[in-house]
């Protein structure tokens, strides 16, 4: 394998700064690893190499003639996460529905990536509108774990964390509703961050749940993550959502890795039963590492993080019901014309374009949501979801009080196998249980690999917590932990995965 796709961005971003390599190179390296390699992995479902080598050889041009405005990450690749819209490439955020459709703008997050120089290699599959725990639930088909290609990568972002583990792209670009840049990343191991809400623009993100939903980065180290949250952050008017504030300073907490004096709190209610025996044993030698590095452990009871998955169920397919509406074969998307019908109305081309765009996870959480949204139920189901919402961030408020994070494992188990849980969408849920009181309070997130299990070799992850536009104590946090595990481990839990079929051109 080419030594260019098995550097860091950060390295990456050193040696195009030194002129040590071109961006070109760089990028024609990742192409070549995508041939060769994603045949087996599927995590794309559109590749520009077109786009991606012109950008490079521009940022090229520009890095000879002595261009001093470059960004820091100019000519670093990245795959982008097929929910956000690319101006002039595809983007179906997983979902016949939505084939072949190319925005006429890009997302806000896409619109800094282009402006710091970064080529985009392409869009990674996803569960279809970013709805599933899996990427099973893509319209175009599951993507596969790199330590395992019988296994899901997680999800919704199952391509943008497998992208990463199979070394197609030094970085990716996530949205985590629920978990789905945590899940994903623990899962692979790798690392993913949600940032505080409102502290990526969501703007161009095509929403699903508009309370929930969050941008993030993806990639294979805590300081690739930051250095990558740095270019997505900030104030965006154009998202009414958006944090009028500074970026949190995360690039340098992830460099100084510094949890001297600082308090983790270890969260009673996500930890212990329904959690795999390994990936327990892993989380529980990766806080006493932590402890070693300098910080000590309280336990903390959130007593109502209990109600959180029946909570973001009711509030998810709610909003979602309602976000969904605009797919009605009128103005973008697919079209379906019913069958026996000479002249159909609007509503019967509606409906039988929806019956055919949309798959069956997308159209059992529109039926939930329409039905807890309809007259007379609104307030026993949604109400009442939005009381325990404000419950778990109670819940969040009173733990920082004697803590400086939380901690817990990230998902219950290691990566399950494809099929496994399709059928029971309960068991599918239960992935999120970890994973969701983040999203319900709005707080940052991040998931950093903490090993493998002992009983199946596969990744397991540590996702740690913070206050409100606290993001730079996760990356000192995470920072530590991965100096001190890539020290016990001789190197990047990513070496220890097995080799890929590759395709030779």
């Amino acid at each position: 394998m080419n030594h260019l796709t098995r550097a860091s961005a950060a390295e990456l971003a050193d040696a195009l700064g030194r002129k040590e390599v071109s961006s070109v190179e760089v990028v024609q390296a990742h192409l070549d690893q995508i041939a060769a390699v994603d045949h087996a992995v599927h995590s794309y479902l559109h590749v520009d190499a077109e786009g991606a080598l012109a950008t490079a050889r521009a940022v090229d041009d520009a890095r000879a003639d002595g261009d001093s405005d470059l960004h820091v990450m100019a000519g670093v690749p990245i795959a982008v996460k097929d929910v956000m819209t690319t101006k002039g490439l595809p983007t179906t955020c997983g979902s016949k529905i939505l084939q072949g459709w190319v925005p006429p703008y890009d997302s806000t997050v896409v619109a800094k990536i282009r402006a710091a120089g970064m080529p985009i290699l392409g869009k990674t599959n996803l569960d279809e509108f970013a709805m599933g725990s899996s990427t099973e639930h893509s319209g175009y088909g599951p993507s596969h774990n790199p330590w395992d290609l019988d296994r899901i990568p997680g999800g919704s972002g199952g391509g943008s964390s497998s992208v990463l583990a199979s070394f197609q792209a030094p970085l990716a670009t996530g949205t985590d509703t629920g978990g789905s840049i945590r899940q994903p990343a623990a899962v692979t191991g790798t690392v993913g961050t949600k940032p505080t809400y409102g502290g990526v623009s969501r703007y161009g993100l095509v929403a699903l749940a508009s309370s929930l939903d969050q941008a993030g980065p993806c990639a294979r180290t805590v300081l690739d993550t930051a250095l990558l949250h740095a270019v997505m952050g900030g104030y965006d008017p154009k998202d009414s959502t958006s944090i009028h504030a500074p970026i949190p300073p995360v690039v340098r907490a992830a460099q100084r890795a510094d949890v001297t004096g600082m308090r983790i709190g270890v969260v009673k209610q996500l930890t212990g039963a329904g959690y795999q025996a390994g990936v327990q044993q892993r989380f529980d030698e990766a806080v006493a590492l932590l402890v070693d590095a300098g910080a000590s452990v309280v336990e903390v009871d959130c007593p109502n993080f209990e109600y959180a998955l029946a909570a973001y169920y009711l509030i998810l397919p709610s909003e979602a019901s309602s976000n969904l509406a605009k797919f009605d074969a009128m103005r973008y998307g697919i079209r379906v014309l019913p069958q026996g019908i000479d002249a159909p109305s609007a509503e019967q081309v509606m409906a039988a374009t929806r019956d055919a765009g949309f798959g069956d996870e997308v159209k059992r959480r529109i039926i939930l949501g329409t039905y807890a949204l309809s007259s007379g139920y609104y307030d026993a189901y949604y109400g009442q979801a939005q009381k325990v919402r404000r419950l778990i961030a109670q819940d969040f408020e009173r733990a920082f009080q004697v803590a400086d994070v939380l901690v817990s494992p990230t998902a219950p188990t290691t990566a399950f196998k494809i099929g496994e849980k399709l059928d029971d969408p309960m068991a599918m849920y239960l992935n999120d249980v970890a994973t969701i009181p983040a999203n319900l309070a709005g707080l940052p997130g991040m998931s950093v690999p903490s090993g493998l299990a002992p009983e199946d070799g596969l990744p397991t992850g540590l996702q740690i917590l913070a206050p409100a536009m606290a993001d730079d104590r996760l990356y000192a946090v995470g920072a530590a932990l991965e100096r001190a595990l890539v020290a016990r481990w001789g190197g990047h839990l990513l070496a220890q995965a097995p080799a890929l079929p590759r395709k030779e051109a």
